[in-house]
């Protein structure tokens, strides 16, 4: 009997080892790729919405481009949101303060120069500076969805780099039309 309880618990054993085995070898849902794309998108939305609130707390702004910013916020907020649920699932640290190639001036990102002008601007003119930054900001983050596309594995991550591309390009196009008439 004893041999018997040995023989299962050895069993047990050898079961539990073989499928921490097999699951330590399942290949992962994402890639350095996926992962480099949502670590630096999310500061990057989040300037995004910086810029926004800067621009939405002014007088004397253009009602068309407050519109957009208020867009921009209710767009790349929720996208934030699962940005940061997608690390967390991955078990990645979503704290990327110092995260390299996402230093100011590039990808879109603004320095900290262009934000303050944009804080000292007001009516029309904070409408064009918004209009001008925004879009750099838009082409940074076109730039990096398109590496995801090209890199990327994860299907939702992937799909989300293409929504980017979408709805950002549209954006731009709009923006640049309100400069025209600005």
């Amino acid at each position: 009997m004893k041999k018997s309880t040995v023989a299962i618990a050895s069993l047990i054993v050898a079961l539990a080892l073989v499928l921490a085995g097999c699951s330590a070898a399942v290949e992962t849902d994402y890639n350095a790729a996926d992962e480099m794309f949502v670590t630096g998108m999310i500061p990057h939305h989040e300037q995004a919405l910086e810029m926004s609130e800067i621009l939405l707390a002014k007088d004397g702004v253009d009602d068309q481009v407050e519109a957009l910013a208020e867009r921009i916020q209710d767009a790349q907020q929720p996208e934030i949101d699962l940005m940061t649920s997608w690390l967390e699932e991955w078990g990645v640290d979503s704290d990327m303060g110092d995260m390299p190639g996402m230093d100011h001036g590039n990808g879109g990102m603004m320095a900290d120069d262009d934000i303050a002008a944009l804080e000292a601007a007001s009516g029309d003119d904070a409408s064009v500076l918004f209009l001008e930054q925004m879009i750099e900001h838009h082409l940074g983050a076109i730039e990096m969805a398109e590496q995801e596309l090209d890199n990327g594995e994860n299907a939702d991550v992937l799909d989300l780099a293409q929504q980017i591309i979408d709805a950002q390009s549209a954006e731009i196009a709009e923006m640049q039309d309100l400069l025209a008439e600005l």
